[in-house]
């Protein structure tokens, strides 16, 4: 095999808020059924952060796992990198609210504002890193698009869930690490899928407020169309730079965005629905979260072992996607 960058994966760890919300909780919400929830998306129920959590506080429950299940101690980090698009603050970053509870000072620590494919990008740029910082590296994928949900919007309030996952990766001269990792941006096509105010262009007024300009705006046929398409060419593109076949998958782990979208790139990469690992139903759409806790629920059902090929996909806001194939 011809690796595009050797690394190995030492722990993982995922961490889910206690409340849950179901669909039949939201038909008493908003104008939906249950049966139209599930038909459309394949999400049955969502986790909902507490008023007083914050994504940095799910990163850092996450990460603890993760450190356990590597045998290791925070001491040991030497970055720490977090893809989200609902930080903790604006500034500073989430990864250095992560990096002060974990008390590691002086480390690199950032964030990586990718919408839904943040966490694989934030895995390729943390295994680029590995070459030059030489210690273990903390890697998350992380969102809580429940505070910046527009509840009073039947089509998008129904998706969106919180929760946060956690990789710790390492340098090794084993042969594992990627076989190849596809990232892209199309940024024409922001508009689609939006946070319209709080950044500069728009600051927060109370115009921004009442019309509900700080929540998630997103033409959900659209992004269907373009997400059904680019996911599936950039899984496709992963399996032939990888120089792979499809059967040599053991494992896809795709973005839980809807379970339509999945069967649409497992067809496109022709990778059977059984070796897909589909998570949605009891977590919906976490944004940068969804990868990094399925990943971690296959691993603790045994549905992946050292060896194993695992692809990885996913679209977001921005446009981005990523895909990439990693021997495990």
């Amino acid at each position: 095999m011809k690796f595009f960058r050797r690394f190995k994966v030492l722990g993982t760890g995922s961490f889910l808020p206690e409340k849950v919300l179901t669909n039949h909780d939201l038909e008493k919400m908003v104008d939906t059924t249950d049966e139209w929830i599930k038909t459309r998306t394949g999400i049955e129920k969502r986790h909902i952060a507490s008023e007083i959590q914050a994504t940095s506080d799910l990163v850092i429950e996450a990460a603890k796992e993760a450190l356990k299940n590597a045998g290791l101690t925070a001491s040991a980090l030497g970055a720490i990198i977090v893809g989200t698009i609902s930080p903790t603050t604006l500034f500073p970053s989430t990864a250095c609210w992560v990096q002060k509870d974990l008390n590691v000072p002086g480390i690199p620590a950032f964030d990586i504002s990718a919408a839904c494919s943040g966490f694989l990008y934030s895995l390729d740029i943390g295994s680029a890193m590995l070459s030059t910082i030489g210690k273990p590296i903390l890697v998350a994928g992380a969102d809580i698009l429940t505070k910046i949900t527009n509840w009073n919007d039947r089509s998008s309030c129904v998706l969106f869930g919180d929760g946060a996952g956690v990789a710790i990766i390492a340098p090794t001269d084993e042969d594992r690490g990627f076989l190849s990792s596809i990232l892209g941006a199309d940024g024409s096509l922001g508009e689609l899928l939006v946070q319209p105010a709080g950044g500069s262009r728009m600051p927060a007024s109370h115009e921004t407020v009442e019309k509900n300009l700080h929540t998630i705006h997103m033409e959900g046929n659209q992004i269907f169309k373009h997400a059904v398409r680019t996911m599936g060419d950039a899984a496709v593109a992963a399996i032939e730079e990888s120089g792979v076949s499809p059967e040599d998958i053991s494992l896809f782990v795709p973005h839980q965005a809807n379970l339509r979208i999945i069967e649409s790139t497992c067809k496109r990469a022709r990778v059977p629905m059984e070796k897909t690992h589909v998570t949605i139903d009891w977590h919906g759409n976490m944004s940068a979260g969804t990868i990094p806790i399925a990943f971690h629920d296959a691993i603790g059902k045994g549905l992946v072992k050292r060896d194993d090929k695992v692809l990885f996909a996913a679209f977001g806001g921005g446009f981005t996607w990523g895909a990439s194939v990693l021997v495990f």
